[in-house]
């Protein structure tokens, strides 16, 4: 790291947990996050300012007025812009020493297999189960760790499915494929602002702490959030055998 480096990380540097060793591994990172919206807001912003090396951000939506309220990564200006290319821009004013790739682009699984295989970590922040199960089968295949998280009206829930651990569940395991799960969205059911703040913040130090090689986390449990109450409970997830996409 060279003199600005240094300083500009100095707090995380302090950190006996993560230390020069640690921001050396976070600037050698490369994450790809999946969705631009109100967990991947959150998310790209703190790996940005921590000093991820390479940030690559996929989504094909534009900025909407009513993403405002809580996509925190864009700008009034931003609306009708790619949301991928918004968030770019943002970051760039944060951290431009870090690369961030923007693609605009809803990725299918075959897309996705391409970029999971050049990344360390997936942050999932997308609002549907088809692009769930797709992030997790190619994690599953290529065993990259997948830090998932979801958020609606004041509900928030988050974990981490790591199949480099013995006995890992991953993410069909708790939410089967052609189970009875329908997805949710904000523009029908609404969300608090805070919820997806507190829940990509979450997912971001997940990241992080599984690209500095530090603490413990969320494998093999679920974190769920009410925000209305502001009471967390924390679930451990167990390995379905049977499951069609880990089972070995």
């Amino acid at each position: 790291m060279n003199d600005e480096q240094l300083l500009r990380y100095s707090r995380h540097i302090l950190l006996p947990q993560i230390g020069i060793e640690g921001q050396e591994r976070l600037l050698a990172s490369r994450v790809l996050v999946i969705g631009a919206g109100g967990l991947g807001s959150p998310v790209a912003l703190y790996l940005a300012s921590a000093g991820v090396g390479s940030v690559t951000i996929c989504d094909s939506d534009a900025v909407d007025l009513t993403n405002l309220q809580r996509q925190i990564v864009h700008r009034g200006d931003s609306v009708g812009k790619n949301k991928a290319d918004s968030a770019r821009a943002t970051l760039a004013t944060i951290n431009p020493a870090v690369e961030v790739v923007a693609l605009a682009e809803r990725v299918d699984e075959k897309r996705l297999e391409a970029l999971v295989a050049q990344t360390d970590v997936v942050v999932d922040g997308s609002d549907n189960f088809a692009t769930r199960h797709a992030a997790n089968r190619v994690c599953v295949r290529l065993r990259k760790p997948l830090v998932s998280g979801a958020a609606v009206r004041f509900d928030g829930q988050v974990a981490v499915f790591d199949l480099r651990l013995d006995g890992a569940p991953c993410y069909a395991c708790l939410f089967p494929e052609h189970g009875e799960s329908e997805d949710v969205r904000c523009a029908v059911m609404g969300v608090f602002a805070p919820l997806t703040g507190i829940v990509g913040s979450i997912q971001a130090a997940e990241a992080l702490k599984l690209l500095a090689a530090t603490g413990d986390t969320l494998a093999g449990r679920l974190l769920l959030l009410d925000a209305l109450a502001m009471q967390v409970r924390i679930v451990k997830l167990a390995k379905d055998p049977s499951c069609p996409v880990c089972r070995v």
